[in-house]
């Protein structure tokens, strides 16, 4: 009797096992992504509970709560982002995959506990020191690909943080090390896996900027410390002939959506245009969120169109539930389009436009439906006072345009 009632015990201890497998080490991790044969993208993640871990970028920390295990494997994705790590636990290490299922985009991935830095240093950091603007040119051969932007950046020691600066937004936060003359910066969030390397003197950057395994471009740059970008308000406008915005696209429940909606007469409204798969968006997003709940009471609206790389529609409102979910967001999202970001395509969804250079942009409306202004793309709070000037300058124009 007791063989036979020590059998069936067993048997559901094991299954037990199986069903929930050891979970990962508590402490901090070291993670690669392999983006070429010899460059390889570091960032730092902890674990802090079975169902738990932060992944670190200078000074953002992302709180990991989507994780899943299955035997020997685990799956884990970041907040609002489509992109996930799928890995095997081996003998205290990780080796699996970054996977973008709907841009089929696979990058090699594995991750080492117990590892606290983010680059190996091979050199000391010696007198080269990267603090300071630096006014750059990606693909400065190509006219095609050319693009300008501002680098900023802060040393100390060995350790370099910071951020370029596009016209269409910001490669948010950078984290690594000046080894030797040789700068390398790297961030991680679940959307974007971006690496940059760069040799430095103390007036001039020769480097190579590198995103996931499917891109990879030079830039130069050279020290400038009373560089700006153009006027963000001043890139994207109405063509000729037009002074107002129009548009009609489904929320999630299939209920076309118009400017010309009851909800949106007689009140300034701000409209987003945006991708639930855009770090930047992300950023403008929360800050949106948190601005309109907090102006409830006044007559201002806020209202997304996401054009979104999802294959399906399916998919597409999936991710915008997502987004809304994790952020909070209580303004509509509308889908625009699926299938593809493309900025070309995006544009002939909005033809008043002149082009949709980015996302995102917002398009600022007035009480008597009349375009006022358009921002391109969004300095977030990897910028510092960037982003700072940005809300005083949005406040500000929110409220004169309430008072009118």
């Amino acid at each position: 009797m007791r063989k036979l009632l020590f059998l069936p015990i067993l048997f559901i201890f094991l299954s037990c096992n199986i069903d929930r497998p050891e979970a990962l080490k508590e402490g901090v991790w070291r993670a690669e992504l392999q983006l070429t044969d010899t460059e390889v993208l570091p960032f730092n993640f902890e674990v802090t509970s079975r169902d738990a871990l932060k992944i670190f970028n200078a000074d953002e920390v992302i709180m990991v709560t989507d994780i899943n295990y299955s035997n020997d494997s685990i799956v884990f994705k970041t907040p609002v982002f489509e992109g996930y790590i799928e890995a095997v636990v081996k003998e205290g290490m990780l080796e699996g995959s970054f996977i973008k299922e709907s841009l089929d985009r696979v990058v090699p991935f594995s991750a080492e506990f117990g590892v606290k830095t983010r680059f190996d240093l091979d050199n000391e950091a010696g007198s080269v020191d990267a603090t300071g603007n630096w006014e750059t040119v990606f693909s400065p051969d190509s006219e095609d690909d050319k693009y300008i932007a501002k680098g900023i950046f802060k040393q100390d020691g060995s350790k370099v943080t910071g951020t370029f600066r596009t016209t269409t937004g910001d490669y948010r936060y950078l984290e690594g090390v000046m080894d030797g003359n040789t700068m390398k910066l790297s961030t991680f969030d679940g959307a974007h896996a971006f690496l940059f390397t760069a040799v430095v003197t103390d007036s001039t950057m020769n480097g190579v900027f590198y995103s996931g395994n499917h891109w990879e471009e030079p830039f130069t740059a050279k020290r400038n410390e009373t560089y700006e970008l153009p006027d963000a308000n001043d890139l994207t406008f109405l063509n000729e002939g037009y002074d107002a915005l129009e548009f009609t696209f489904p929320d999630a429940s299939g209920k076309q959506v118009s400017l010309s909606d009851n909800r949106y007469k007689n009140k300034v409204v701000v409209v987003q245009v945006m991708g639930t798969w855009c770090p930047n968006c992300l950023d403008e997003s929360k800050y949106y969120s948190e601005f309109y709940d907090n102006n409830a009471e006044k007559d201002i609206e806020f209202i997304a169109l996401a054009f979104e790389y999802a294959k399906t529609e399916e998919k597409a409102f999936e991710s915008i539930k997502r987004l809304k979910d994790d952020v909070g967001i209580d303004y509509p999202i509308l889908l625009a389009q699926y299938g593809t970001s493309s900025k070309s395509k995006a544009q002939e969804k909005l033809p008043m436009l002149n082009h949709v250079l980015s996302y995102p942009t917002s398009i600022f409306i007035d009480k008597k439906g009349k375009v006022r202004k358009i921002h391109t793309g969004f300095n977030g709070p990897a910028t510092g006072e960037k982003f700072t000037e940005f809300k005083t300058e949005f406040t500000g124009f929110i409220n004169a345009l309430l008072e009118e």
